[in-house]
């Protein structure tokens, strides 16, 4: 049985959906940012929260856990800088405390959900996993921390785990039972579809001077299902002895501004948008886009879906009519 923390939020419930195809799986989740109803009815839940030694101890006593996969950290960019000790006790302590559980059950499989932003600023067009890390705020630091811990895990106690580095997750599954629900809304694609909708007045484009094509950002955005994808691909290699450790990025190898994902969500809706161009936000670098041959080449994944693909999925998510009644 594979236990998922965090398994309610956004990327962990597709992960869900796509995990009980062929695995057994428990979540446990304390629902401060996930939602019960994205959970799928065919997993097992456990509402807990990762810092409590007894909740874990509860899943790990009840249930036959052979992996652990790991979505429960907060990821807020802003709010890092404003409460980095709520962010180091979440994201580093509490997941000291699921490691310490794992040890003591004999669990010595993880998969652990990182982020692009261990990298911060680089000067490179093309990241791979060779480019130097170095984050700029507490949620990036945070997540490498738990990289560099579980190096030392490895090192000392065998843990077998796998780090998966992502940058833009967006879309929703292919039924539209969920999507990306977040409260505040801070992801582009999101934000465009939800102004389309006519939710929000307009949209704010920072900075259209950056050294890129049409002078907006560009970004690596990935569907959230070919994320799940490639969390089960890193399990199935953890499990058949393919992998002992492992640290990934996953992106689709391609970038596109902010304008081509406006006006790419204005030709999918068919609706048009009112956009506000103003000033550079500070720390935005002008590309972030990602290699993803090592995971290719190692295990055999790569992203299916493009951008059309992405925000089809999210439109059919967010027009919904009964979404705020889920």
């Amino acid at each position: 049985m594979i236990l998922v923390v965090g398994g309610a939020g956004y990327i962990g419930s597709h992960l869900v959906k796509e995990l009980v195809k062929t695995k057994e799986v428990v979540v446990l989740d304390n629902l401060s940012t996930g939602h019960r109803w994205a959970v799928d009815n065919r997993a097992a839940f456990v509402q807990g929260d990762l810092c409590s030694e007894a909740d874990l101890a509860e899943v790990f006593e009840k249930y036959p856990i052979e992996a652990v996969m790991h979505f429960a950290a907060f990821s807020l960019v802003g709010e890092s800088v404003e409460k980095p000790q709520k962010y180091y006790d979440n994201n580093v302590a509490a997941t000291l405390t699921l490691l310490r559980l794992m040890r003591k059950y004999n669990v010595n499989h993880f998969i652990f959900s990182s982020t692009a932003a261990t990298y911060g600023i680089p000067a490179v067009d093309m990241i791979t996993e060779n480019t130097a890390t170095n984050p700029i705020n507490p949620y990036g630091r945070s997540k490498l921390m738990i990289e560099h811990i579980l190096a030392d895990f490895a090192a000392s106690y065998g843990l077998k785990y796998v780090a998966l580095r992502y940058f833009n997750a967006a879309g929703a599954y292919e039924t539209a039972e969920i999507g990306e629900d977040h409260h505040p809304e801070t992801h582009l694609i999101p934000i465009v579809l939800e102004h389309l909708l006519g939710q929000r007045e307009s949209i704010s484009v920072f900075g259209t001077d950056y050294e890129t094509t049409d002078g907006t950002c560009i970004r690596d955005y990935i569907h959230v299902t070919d994320l799940a994808k490639a969390h089960i691909a890193a399990l199935q290699g953890l499990l058949n002895g393919h992998l002992n450790t492992a640290v990934y990025n996953l992106g689709n190898g391609k970038g596109y501004s902010v304008k081509e994902v406006i006006e790419t969500c204005e030709q999918i809706t068919g609706r048009p948008a009112n956009v506000v161009y103003t000033g550079r936000r500070a720390g935005d670098p002008a590309q972030l886009v990602a290699s993803s041959e090592k995971i290719f080449n190692e295990i055999g994944w790569k992203a299916e879906m493009g951008l059309q693909d992405i925000i089809s999925s999210a439109w059919k998510w967010h027009s919904r009519t009964d979404i705020q009644n889920i």
